[in-house]
């Protein structure tokens, strides 16, 4: 399974236009290209931050679909009044405890090691890091993409609602602590998001 990820910096004012433009133009067209499993939107209304990820059964259905997105991508950015930066991912793991209902949030953690320890740190992931995870209040579900070229990977995990997601701030940073030592990854960065779209359809890869 692969991903592609489209970060936005949006206009806090367009925020909700921008919402309804992709949940009711980009997943329907989405839904018609060949391969596609799916659309998650992340966003931050305070900053304007906002991730749009789209998921693809194979690496050969996600480069085939690039001149189809394209426009969609920027007819979306229109409506954001955004600028965008995008990059592509593999899949490397899944795991759904419930599905994220209207409230759910999540919290995405980007990181980056030498690729050679790249698939070392996913199986820690996978065998201690998601598992640890799924004690976290309000735990829906946590998903591992990584670019074996660059040895970048962003984890995100989805909670209930905000509250829950707030109570594991100090279990959740202790988790990656753990890993990063257990790992050797740096973190780069940690950011809080409303899950204002949740449409994948990736099957368990834990």
């Amino acid at each position: 399974m692969f991903a592609r990820s489209t970060t936005i910096q949006a206009q806090p004012s367009a925020i909700d236009a921008g919402i309804a433009h992709m949940r009711d133009v980009v997943l329907p067209a989405l839904q018609e290209i060949p391969g596609c499993i799916g659309l998650s939107l992340l966003v931050d209304r305070a900053t304007g931050h906002c991730i749009a990820t789209t998921a693809w059964g194979s690496e050969d259905a996600m480069n085939d679909s690039r001149e189809r997105v394209g426009p969609l991508r920027d007819r979306a950015l229109t409506t954001f009044g955004a600028s965008a930066q995008i990059e592509e991912w593999e899949i490397a793991g899944l795991h759904r405890a419930q599905h994220a209902n209207e409230g759910a949030c999540v919290r995405a953690t980007w990181v980056k090691t030498d690729p050679s320890r790249l698939e070392s740190a996913v199986e820690i992931y996978k065998a201690a890091t998601l598992p640890a995870m799924e004690d976290l209040e309000g735990f829906c579900s946590a998903s591992l993409m990584i670019n074996r070229k660059s040895g970048r990977a962003v984890s995100c995990t989805s909670y209930a609602s905000a509250e829950a997601m707030r109570a594991g701030r100090e279990q959740s940073a202790s988790l990656r602590v753990d890993a990063a030592r257990r790992t050797g990854v740096e973190a780069l960065d940690v950011r809080e998001f409303e899950l204002a779209l949740a449409h994948l359809r990736v099957p368990e890869m834990a």
